[in-house]
């Protein structure tokens, strides 16, 4: 009997530990994001560019909107909506992380994809925009300005989906 009730508060603890872990990953994303988004501020004046190679650019941009400027010429709602939608997914991802911290893939997605999302979320609190710097393009064709929030959420994003292919393609190997 007390193996059996070893054994469980190990396993609860090793859970409570995974899940720990992966919210300090989304911790550190957050604090990334925001050390180099007031570095950026405190550096570059608004719509000032700092030349670094051919193809890339440090700049100061304000975004409004959402990824990649979307609604960003909206009336100010957009604010209001981007924070709900960011408060809900933050509830959600910790629940899933909390429920599945052995998934390291998953949760790895997870982490990013909300350590971004909170990271966004501050400045929007803050500032009613996200700061945005990091500016690509390729002679006359740019790339919306993007931050380290952003970075963390498009790699989190593919990683979920890769998680999802690698789950399905599991499941049709151990039915087939």
């Amino acid at each position: 009997m007390s193996t059996l009730n070893t054994s469980s508060s190990k396993a609860s603890s090793l859970k409570r530990g995974g899940f720990i872990y992966w919210l300090l990953i989304a911790l550190a994303i957050v604090l990334v994001d925001q050390i180099t988004k007031q570095a950026i501020e405190h550096s570059l004046h608004y719509a000032e560019r700092l030349h670094l190679l051919p193809f890339f650019d440090l700049t100061l941009l304000y975004n409004p909107g959402a990824a990649f400027s979307f609604l960003a010429e909206g009336s100010g709602w957009q604010r209001w909506f981007f924070t709900g939608i960011a408060l809900v997914a933050t509830v959600l991802i910790v629940h899933l992380l909390r429920k599945h911290p052995e998934q390291k893939l998953f949760c790895a997605s997870l982490s990013l994809i909300l350590g971004g999302a909170i990271g966004n979320l501050i400045d929007r609190l803050l500032h009613s925009h996200v700061i945005d710097f990091l500016l690509f393009y390729w002679r006359d064709a740019y790339f919306p300005a993007f931050n380290v929030a952003d970075i963390a959420i498009s790699c989190g994003a593919a990683l979920l989906i890769l998680d999802e292919i690698l789950r399905i393609k599991k499941q049709k190997k151990t039915k087939g």
